[in-house]
């Protein structure tokens, strides 16, 4: 009688849609992963950009109540201020900017993408280092729009490259021109600049109200 050997084949293996699914399966948790790090990188870009831009807007604000102190202490009745010498004090200099505000009662509305490129002929910033107010009559084309963020850049010591992306806009009160009420200016200081992945810009302000001295 002949014997036959039956031959069994390994059935240890991994067949090709098990194969296809491991990889499958791999793949969707390296995408998420890889999804979840680029969503923290990005909010961590974000948290950084509008602290730094924070600061500097912040830095606008101590400038405008150095230059109100400033004034209040020297403002007499019926003073009068000569911007036209080339001499300035920072009393002067807020005279300077009490003629940039307005009485049109409100300020920019945020949302509006054109608030990052275009700027009122009103609006203004202020040199942190020298204490002096610019505009576009002073420094024409100073404003620009944010390349990165919003920033006041210098070109070297204490001169003021642009300002990209901040400025400020200066609303008077309505009963400013009663020299019996406690007349304010509220300045709103502003900064806007484009966010990748966004339709909508990134929005910060901050508001600033100064009392008008009375005799």
């Amino acid at each position: 009688m002949l014997g036959f050997t039956t031959v069994r084949r390994n059935d240890g293996g991994d067949t090709l849609i098990e194969v296809i699914f491991a990889i499958t399966v791999f793949s969707f948790i390296v995408v998420t992963a890889m999804s979840l790090m680029n969503q923290g990188a990005a909010a961590a870009q974000r948290s950084l950009e509008i602290t730094t831009v924070r600061q500097q807007m912040d830095g606008q604000a101590e400038v405008l109540r150095f230059l109100h102190e400033s004034y209040v202490e020297a403002y007499q009745s019926g003073q009068s201020f000569d911007i036209i010498d080339g001499a300035s004090t920072p009393a002067e200099e807020y005279y300077k900017v009490i003629q940039e505000a307005t009485g049109r009662g409100e300020a920019s509305k945020f949302g509006d993408p054109k608030l990052c490129t275009t700027r009122d002929l009103k609006d203004f910033i202020l040199n942190s280092r020298t204490a002096k107010l610019i505009t576009t009559k002073i420094q024409p084309g100073v404003f620009k729009a944010a390349p990165i963020y919003a920033q006041i850049t210098f070109i070297t010591g204490n001169q003021v490259l642009n300002s990209e992306g901040i400025w400020i806009e200066g609303i008077r009160s309505d009963d400013s021109a009663d020299s019996t009420a406690p007349g304010y200016i509220d300045y709103h200081i502003r900064a806007c600049w484009d966010v990748p992945g966004s339709n909508l810009p990134m929005n910060l302000g901050t508001i600033v109200r100064l009392y008008e001295p009375r005799a």
